[in-house]
């Protein structure tokens, strides 16, 4: 009878480690540990030295809502109001932001399938409502506090006297008026103002009945359900509860711009004060005539003079402005408008050195960041009103229809559209896209700012009204001249 094989000791010990190596580390007994290998690796922006310490001397781990504490944002805002209320350009780039963001208001278009009428008619109630409350201007001042104040707040109220059956009404608040009373203490649901409920959604907002600057400390306040407050701020990191101005990283850089300035200017003036200097031409040790030190002569225009013996007349040139004074210029206003996602000839004013093809392409980026802003607007700022809106409507009229009491229909915004530099090329691109199916005219409609429906509506008008009057469409200029198609069938 054979004996059975044993297995061998090295198979037995590799069956022994796959094993292990299988089972979690918290299973495995001591020995069946092995010791770790601790890879170090080595970023160069991670290293201090003596040529970086001070760069990165401020440098914190700080959370977005110890960054931007009371104090910080009050410190920052302070200093954007001043340099925008005393620097040109910092003035004009907000002011364009703004207009360009909003421009003369959003416009409502209800998306509908049934009824196109009850839709026109609810439309035109709430743009007259908007008119009514200066929507499009409240909404400016909001997207110019963004830039300078780092954030702006609506809170929805009553007014009664608005002539409208829907008493909706709108106030803008700044952003000291939405903070903890005097002596409250912050905790991770109380940011400055800001009470958040259990999921992190904002649930209440204390407002101070005055202005820090106007009223009293203990001048009281109110809390406003979230609701029926509006935030809008641009939120760069998790967690982050309020909003630091937008020009906060240009704020150093419109200082230089400014110092810059002022000091070409001063060294311009001095240099052309001073209009003549005495220079004895006598070496060290020599003799020159008599002439009183920082003595002043004044001088008449067209005259001849004869100078002490051994002087000279020279003039002071005025060094200033240099020649690269305007590429200073230039180069920080570049910077500049960066970081408001502005086009350099946009922020300076001037195109001069631009070709259709670099402006084209720089608008580009600049058109997408403002159709961002757009969106973040009608989802943060226009989504609360138009249902507060609707909701009230309900109420206190029969405007809105039945069947949408329920179910409330989808709605969307035009803008003000964008006018292009080459109206020719633009209308021809157009007509090819059109033939082409790749797009429709509500989509060239919408980008003009206007509503596709209406549009051919006013066109169905006009034509019709100039059949009635006898005129053809070539005389009025509708339809190309080698157009022989029948008006009838147009």
């Amino acid at each position: 009878m054979s004996k059975p094989k044993r297995k061998s000791k090295k198979r037995k010990a590799s069956r022994t480690a796959t094993v292990q190596a299988r089972m979690p580390e918290s299973v495995k007994g001591a020995a069946g540990r092995k010791p770790r290998k601790v890879m170090l690796a080595k970023y160069d922006a991670a290293q201090t030295s003596t040529d970086n310490a001070k760069h990165w001397a401020n440098s914190d781990t700080l959370s977005p809502n110890m960054a931007n504490s009371p104090s910080v944002r009050q410190t920052l805002r302070s200093r954007a109001r001043y340099e925008v209320a005393n620097n040109s350009y910092a003035k004009g780039m907000v002011d364009t932001l703004a207009d360009d963001t909003i421009g003369t208001g959003p416009r409502l278009q209800i998306i509908t399938d049934n009824n196109s009428s009850d839709a026109r008619r609810v439309e035109t109630a709430f743009n007259e409502w908007a008119a009514s409350v200066e929507l499009a201007k409240a909404l400016r001042t909001m997207r110019k506090a963004r830039v300078v104040d780092g954030e702006s707040f609506m809170m929805m109220t009553q007014n009664p006297t608005l002539r409208s059956d829907v008493k909706l009404d709108l106030r803008l608040f700044e952003a000291e008026q939405i903070a903890a009373p005097f002596g409250a203490s912050q905790s991770n649901n109380n940011v400055d103002g800001i009470i958040f409920d259990k999921y992190g959604r904002p649930e209440q907002y204390t407002l101070l009945n005055d202005h820090p600057s106007e009223g009293s400390i203990g001048g009281g306040s109110q809390s406003v359900p979230a609701q029926y407050m509006i935030h809008w701020f641009k939120q760069d990191r998790a967690g982050q509860a309020r909003g630091i101005p937008e020009i906060t990283p240009a704020l150093q850089l419109f200082g230089e711009l400014r110092r810059y300035t002022l000091a070409v200017v001063a060294a311009a003036e001095t240099a052309a004060d001073f209009a003549a200097v005495l220079q004895t031409l006598a070496p060290a040790d020599g003799v020159a005539a008599q002439a009183e030190p920082m003595d002043i002569v004044e001088l008449e225009r067209r005259m001849a003079t004869v100078l002490p013996e051994g002087w000279q007349l020279s003039q002071i040139k005025a060094e200033q402005p240099v020649t690269t004074y305007g590429e200073f210029v230039k180069s920080i206003l570049n910077e500049i408008a960066r970081c408001m996602k502005m086009p350099f000839n946009i922020a300076f004013g001037n195109s001069s050195g631009y070709n259709y093809a670099s402006g084209r392409m720089d608008h580009q980026t600049y058109y997408k960041s403002l159709r961002v802003e757009q969106n973040d607007c009608e989802l943060i700022c226009l989504r609360p009103i138009w249902e507060e809106w609707f909701s009230e409507a309900i109420l206190v009229s029969d405007l809105i229809p039945v069947n949408w009491r329920n179910s409330r229909p989808r709605v969307s915004w035009f803008w003000d559209g964008i006018e292009h530099v080459d109206p020719a090329k633009e209308a021809k691109a157009q007509n090819q896209q059109l033939v082409s199916l790749t797009t429709n005219l509500a989509t060239e409609y919408a980008k003009k700012g206007k509503d596709w429906e209406a549009e051919l509506r006013q066109i169905a008008k006009e034509k019709q009204l100039m059949k009635d009057l006898g005129l053809s469409l070539q005389e009025a200029g509708v339809t190309n001249e080698n157009d022989n198609t029948d008006e009838d069938e147009e």
